[in-house]
């Protein structure tokens, strides 16, 4: 005779009733609200009792089991003063700004139904959208109607797709030999003021660091075609195997658009891939005047975007598209007898690089449908225009502006006997009343600002300029 048992219950604290999840879930929005209005009225830059928090850490050793609701509160006081404030309005730093509430509304819902976008089987309605909106912006690039993407961790991983597509249309043995089908050693070509994790992905890929080839810029931070032109003859004549040119559209130092035009034009003398990183000033698509800065792009064999910089998503939204979509399918082919598919073209885990994939594109469809291509326009001309007023205000006062980039970012240079940047830098940080950072630009330091905020004021950037002012050093 077998005997029956009940079904185990689920163990309440993982899996609560609906009555405590909205009871909960209606404290978290309430507590996350408050503290964004203490960030936002506190410094940038708190302070934290490192070895006190170490030691608050070291007590969750996990064997006693602890309130929800304690545990959520603690993990918001701590990171409300244990982080540099992105979403603060004075945050004048990189390209990681306070996201948009429906990006945040889009987290909530991927994570409560939590699809799997490895398959279009299992997650169709999902992927639609990614689909759709990768299509929305291949559009409004100027990519033709065929292009194909899909979104990525980030903007190293679309870089890195970008170079493997390279290399698979480069050599039609690559996907299954590798490096080894190539006469020569593989290289590729990235103006010196471009993001360098491309020396992560060179060595990611197997090529080793030396691959990169750091093109000179034009003494005003942009790559220099005659340069390219150059190297790219002498690696051949040398054995090298030239497979991509890279073009950025924002570099992360001063925020120059390199010369798309005669970049696509070298690419397709020498028979190569074209790719564009544009993942922040890539946003500038969203404008029909500002469009025309990205001149080029168009012609770009693929171009990477970060949805989570300009266009303010949480992180991390990178996007990958390309006019070749038998790239992407040949470079990550793979057939498997356990996931159910039957549309090996649109299926994500066999046309990226992930496998296990989380509704990302959500945040940026959400956004893109309360705002619209003129919210998101008006969004990029507001901190166009705030960074104008503040270099304005800066040149007034007798500070040098470094860079003269179409974008949200500000280079500049103290008035001579007034200090040098990295010291400003150093006093303003120390304030807490603003963040802004150090850069090199044609190997000179010079103090970096962007616009990151949606949020951020006329009143920030006087806030930023006072602080800039009282932070120089007056030399007798």
């Amino acid at each position: 005779m077998s005997v029956q048992r009940k079904p185990e219950r689920p163990v309440p604290p993982l899996f609560p009733a609906r009555d405590e999840r909205e009871r909960v879930d209606d404290r978290l929005t309430r507590e996350l609200a408050a503290a964004q209005e203490r960030v936002a009225a506190g410094p940038v830059v708190p302070k934290l009792d490192l070895a006190a928090f170490r030691s608050e850490l070291a007590a969750f050793d996990f064997r006693e089991p602890r309130p929800l609701e304690a545990a959520l509160s603690w993990c918001i006081e701590k990171l409300e003063h244990g982080i540099v404030h992105l979403t603060h309005p004075r945050y004048f730093g990189l390209f990681n700004p306070a996201p948009t509430f429906p990006a945040q509304c889009a987290d909530r819902i991927a994570g409560a139904f939590n699809p799997q976008l490895a398959t279009w089987t299992t997650s169709p309605v999902a992927v639609e959208i990614e689909r759709h909106v990768v299509r929305s912006i291949a559009h409004r690039a100027g990519l033709p109607a065929e292009a194909v993407g899909h979104f990525t961790s980030g903007g190293s991983e679309a870089n890195c797709t970008a170079l493997l597509c390279a290399l698979t249309r480069a050599h039609p043995r690559f996907a299954s030999e590798g490096a080894r089908v190539f006469t020569g050693a593989p290289v590729f070509y990235t103006s010196n003021e471009s993001h360098l994790a491309w020396l992560k992905i060179a060595h990611q890929v197997g090529f080793g660091r030396s691959a990169v080839r750091l093109v000179p810029t034009n003494g005003a931070g942009c790559l220099d075609p005659g340069a390219l032109a150059g190297m790219l003859a002498a690696d051949r004549k040398g054995g090298s195997i030239p497979v991509m040119i890279v073009a950025t559209a924002g570099t992360t130092n001063a925020g120059m658009i390199d010369p798309l035009e005669a970049c696509a034009d070298l690419a397709r003398e020498a028979g190569i891939w074209f790719h564009v990183d544009a993942a922040w000033g890539g946003a500038l698509i969203v404008s029909e005047a500002l469009r025309a800065t990205l001149d080029g792009i168009e012609r770009a064999d693929s171009m990477t975007l970060d949805a989570h910089k300009w266009f303010a998503t949480t992180m991390g939204a990178g996007m990958f598209i390309s006019r070749h979509a038998q790239a992407l399918s040949t470079a990550f082919h793979v057939s498997t007898t356990f996931m159910p598919s039957e549309l090996e073209r649109v299926d994500p885990y066999v046309t990226t690089a992930q496998w296990s994939r989380r509704f990302v594109g959500l945040r940026l469809f959400l956004a893109l449908a309360v705002a619209g291509w003129s919210g998101y326009e008006a969004h990029v001309r507001r901190s166009i225009d705030l960074i104008a007023e503040l270099r304005d205000e800066l040149a007034s006062r007798g500070w040098q502006i470094a860079n003269r980039s179409p974008l949200a970012v500000l280079c500049v240079t103290p008035p001579e006997g007034s200090g040098e940047p990295r010291s400003i830098v150093r006093r303003v940080i120390d304030s807490g009343r603003a963040w802004v950072a150090v850069a090199k630009l044609e190997g000179r330091d010079v103090i970096r600002i962007c616009i990151t905020h949606g949020q951020a004021s006329r009143d920030d950037i006087r806030e930023l300029a006072k602080v800039l002012y009282e932070s120089r050093h007056m030399e007798p």
